[in-house]
């Protein structure tokens, strides 16, 4: 099991690597475009459990860390203290917490909801559809809560000046954010983690759940 379960870790890693630094992680919507970055690392903490989602989570983070130093945006300065805030000459190591602490809760958060639901649900089969389906939204909205929040929460004049508006809009302009791509990846998560989730589940040792 334990063999199975490093395997089964690894090829997680793969895929999350494989997304991070290919045009395979987003879907092209008609206004925006959707990640699914989000998705093995729930998966992963489906499947596995909380540790290691946790890793897989972290790896997230990494990835950003690595894609906002190397191929930096506007406002890369709030994923990577590589990359200087505006009108500075130097980063800031608060981009730390906001690249990895949401990526690393996305790998554990969805665990305890879909155990939760499980419960609810009296379900003693793994991988009740709506189970996933509640674990896949919860994730997707733990990432662009956390990460929209932390960024309003530590970077709001520095965003504001990246973005060329006044610092009172900075918040209009997280919950837009929040709203237009939050609740399509929200969707996109939990239809994704159930087709997903099930049919690795199906594959999973009989009426075996995941460890804490």
């Amino acid at each position: 099991m334990k063999n199975r379960k490093l395997v089964i870790l690894s090829l997680f890693c793969a895929i999350v690597v494989l997304l991070a630094f290919t045009p395979l992680g987003y879907i092209p919507l008609p206004f925006i475009k959707m990640t699914i970055l989000h998705i093995p690392v729930i998966l992963g903490a489906l499947l596995l459990g909380p540790r290691c989602g946790a890793g897989l989570g972290f790896l997230f983070g990494l990835t950003s860390l690595i894609n906002n130093t190397i191929n930096p945006a506007i406002t890369s300065f709030t994923f990577t203290p590589f990359y200087p805030l505006p009108g500075t000459g130097k980063g800031s190591w608060l981009s730390l917490i906001v690249c990895f602490i949401p990526r690393i809760l996305v790998g554990v958060i969805p665990y305890f909801v879909y155990r939760l639901m499980q419960r609810l649900l009296h379900s003693k089969k793994p991988g009740h559809p709506v189970s996933l389906a509640v674990a896949g939204v919860a994730g997707a909205l733990t990432n662009t809560i956390l990460v929209m929040g932390l960024i309003y929460l530590l970077f709001t004049d520095a965003y504001a000046a990246a973005k060329g508006i006044s610092t009172n809009l900075v918040l209009g302009v997280i919950l837009g954010i929040i709203a237009t791509n939050g609740i399509p990846e929200a969707i996109g998560a939990g239809v994704i983690t159930t087709a997903v989730g099930k049919a690795l589940f199906a594959l999973q040792p009989q009426g075996k759940e995941p460890e804490a």
